[in-house]
């Protein structure tokens, strides 16, 4: 009774909290002001989205954006495959199973690896390997790793372990064990982890183009910086179809493996 009797009157004293903190915000972001600034210019607004709405279709063009599209997706692809392997090197130690020196050791390398951003992964292997599509695929690896390593570790964890005891205990050697006693059980989730960090991977290769990475981002940036609208549509509409593929291949993908296990 004394819960229910106390609900109504925390309910008003949340909402009343929740819009100070909203004004507060707007108040902090000098919101207001800017808004009213850009209603003055809305007609600049207008044309400057008018001008995305007439994609340039010149062939040499739609030829380079094509390369951009298939340097774009080598860049996830590669990038993921490789956090793939790293994070699984990761999540072995980390699950506990090479005693508790290696699972401290390794999560706190996965911790530093999924702590920092794909866009600041990718300024530093900028700096460290130059421009390119190497670097992109290095920060996508990077951080991708981290993410997928903590992944991987807790499906080990949550793993029942009786299969690979009863290997054991009849004499097989770790790897054998592991291998028919775990991993039958974890494979399709990592599996569809995996492909669910590489559909947002394709849409973080195509951002770190802005950072000297590679891929349709670099064509994007180049294209905005020279005030080429159409050009930017082009590649905008590159980068939304191409997206579009990989969440349906990687959908199906899961969908089948799923059923499969």
């Amino acid at each position: 009774m004394s819960a229910q009797f106390h609900a109504p009157r925390r309910g008003p004293l949340i909402l009343l909290v929740l819009m100070l903190a909203v004004v507060a915000s707007v108040v902090r972001l000098d919101l207001l002001p800017a808004l009213a600034e850009a209603s003055g210019s809305a007609g600049e607004l207008l044309g400057f989205l008018a001008r995305f709405t007439a994609p340039e279709l010149k062939p040499a063009f739609l030829a380079k954006v094509g390369q951009g599209v298939l340097e774009t997706l080598a860049i996830s692809l590669i990038g993921t495959l490789l956090a793939v392997i790293g994070a699984v090197a990761l999540a072995l130690p980390a699950s506990g199973r090479w005693g508790r020196t290696a699972s401290v050791v390794s999560r706190f390398c996965l911790n530093v690896l999924r702590s920092v951003p794909e866009l600041v992964w990718a300024t530093i292997t900028v700096l460290a390997a130059g421009l390119g599509p190497f670097a992109g695929t290095l920060a996508l690896c990077l951080h991708t790793a981290g993410v997928l390593g903590r992944l991987y570790a807790e499906a080990l964890e949550n793993a029942d372990q009786r299969p690979e005891a009863a290997l054991r205990a009849a004499g097989a050697p770790v790897v054998p064990a592991f291998v028919y006693g775990v991993l039958p059980m974890v494979a399709p989730q990592w599996l569809a982890y995996g492909l669910y960090r590489w559909e947002m991977n394709i849409r973080m290769a195509a951002v770190l183009g802005f950072v000297g990475a590679g891929g349709l981002g670099a064509q994007l940036y180049y294209a905005m910086s020279l005030f080429q609208e159409a050009r930017a549509a082009t590649i905008i509409v590159a980068m939304l179809l191409l997206s579009w593929a990989v969440d349906a291949v990687s959908g199906a993908l899961r969908r089948h493996f799923v059923l499969a296990a």
